[in-house]
């Protein structure tokens, strides 16, 4: 029977260590867990995970390469004797965890049988083993950026909507329901359905308890992942899951929604009635789940997430953000027109719309709602937001690809770009992050400086401007 009581003495406890367009595969960016960025990978993966660390799909495949690559390398000499470091993990488990997750109120009962056999996986990326030295922030003047439009993958987009529309139809009833009870459209839920895990399809490789306790024992954000491994059994412990039930992704997302357990605990819906939210196995349960989260994060009923237009070249594109909304009627008033060339609907004129330029004028333009910011509550990335809203309407009315197209903005260093924002900061700027990630308070900072100027602005970081800006 294994038991809780420190293997150890006291004094011995486990070491404790202290909108974007990314070529290299990056580090994990959660957008639930209040690390806000603008983080946008290059490779539309299969999914993006809701509330969890990846911002990409257990499936993706760079990922999966890192991970693979990861278990090649070797240790410092300090972890490489894994035997050793499992028994620090037990006592770990013993010493610490236990008395933590007691204290939330998970029985003895609970832990043991969701430990049962439970071991580190090395396979893990982001692993920082006791005696181990954390690594070193990456080097910004490795990533490139590209155009946006790689995100948006053609084949991938048609591919979904066909599935989509054909699922819309077959759960026609149970999304009349979500909708009339969360006032979120049953084509956004699929596309976030789709997206997340290939309507459910993506196989869950992971035992989420297992990735759980590994990076909260050694990861480089041990503490986050503490509290999602608490949480996890909170979910044993109320009968929602066994533990070895409950699969995730290599980063503990769970299920067809790619939820975290946090994000489970506070969102997950038991849609059939059936006695515990299943959002593995449940589609019902999924979907609600979905529709949930978005109408807690502030889902507006009845309005869109936002519409394609033309910007007239007048106009600048230096107006960027939610906190530049203004009535869509104001915006049309400026001479800005939906690319359909059918007007705004009546119902969004007096409503707020903010101005969307993901490459500048080097893209598609936009008016969003603030359904779209809703959006990137579930994955905090304009163009994930973008992929989501565009699928939706290829589901709703066989929509196509946006009609502008993306053109060619340089492949700019992350260290170029994090050049740009510290001149303009120095010039009295705000271009939210200094991180060289080119976010809407970037993009529209820097059209505003070129316009100051006497350049056409085109609100996106370009290599001839790097020997202007300095």
């Amino acid at each position: 029977m294994w038991n809780f009581t420190p293997l150890w003495p006291a004094g011995h406890l486990p070491h404790k260590g202290g909108d974007r367009i990314v070529v290299k595969p990056r580090s994990p960016q959660p957008s639930r867990f209040g690390l806000r960025n603008q983080a946008q990978p290059i490779s539309p993966p299969v999914g993006e995970m809701a509330g969890r660390p990846e911002g990409g799909m257990l499936a993706q495949t760079a990922k999966i390469l890192v991970a693979t690559l990861l278990t090649l390398l070797p240790l410092p000499a300090l972890a490489q004797n894994k035997p050793d470091v499992e028994k620090q993990f037990q006592r770990w488990i013993a010493s610490d965890l236990g008395p933590q997750a007691k204290k939330a109120g998970i029985s003895e009962k609970t832990l043991k049988a969701a430990f049962a056999g439970v071991e580190l996986d090395w396979s893990l990326p982001d692993l920082v083993p006791p005696g181990s030295t954390p690594p070193k922030q990456q080097d910004q003047s490795q990533a490139e950026f590209s155009s946006p439009g790689a995100y948006f993958s053609e084949k991938r987009l048609q591919m979904l909507a066909t599935t989509g529309r054909g699922l819309a139809s077959t759960y026609a009833s149970t999304l009349k329901q979500i909708e009339a009870a969360y006032g979120v459209p049953g084509e956004i839920v699929v596309a976030i359905w789709g997206r997340e895990s290939g309507f459910g399809k993506a196989k869950l490789s992971y035992s989420a308890i297992r990735v759980l306790a590994t990076k909260a024992f050694m990861s480089t954000r041990k503490d986050m992942f503490r509290d999602e491994l608490i949480d996890a059994l909170k979910m044993v412990q109320r009968g929602d899951v066994d533990p070895s039930d409950m699969r995730s992704s290599w980063a503990g997302a769970l299920g067809q929604p790619q939820f975290m357990p946090s994000s489970y605990l506070k969102y997950a819906v038991d849609f059939d009635k059936n006695g515990h939210p299943d959002i593995w196995n449940s589609v019902p349960d999924a979907l609600a789940s979905i529709a949930h989260y978005l109408q807690q994060e502030g889902w507006q009923r009845g309005r869109d997430w936002g519409f394609e237009v033309k910007i007239p070249a007048k106009l600048s594109c230096a107006q960027e953000g939610p906190d530049l909304a203004k009535p869509i009627s104001a915006w049309a008033a400026t001479g800005i027109t939906r690319v359909s060339g059918k007007p705004f609907p009546a119902a969004d004129l007096k409503a707020d719309g903010m101005m969307l330029v993901p490459a500048g004028r080097s893209g598609p333009e936009f008016i969003v709602t603030p359904n779209f910011y809703v959006l990137k509550q579930y994955n905090n990335s304009d163009l994930y937001a973008l992929f989501i809203g565009n699928l939706a309407d290829r589901i709703a009315n066989g929509g196509g690809a946006f009609q502008a197209s993306w053109g060619d903005v340089g492949k700019m260093l992350r260290s170029d770009v994090l050049a740009m924002q510290k001149a303009l900061v120095a010039k009295g700027y705000d271009v939210g992050n200094v991180d060289g990630l080119p976010g809407f308070k970037t993009r529209r900072s820097l059209g505003d400086w070129q316009a100051k100027n006497g350049m056409a602005p085109t609100c996106y970081p370009e290599e001839a401007l790097k020997a202007k800006l300095k």
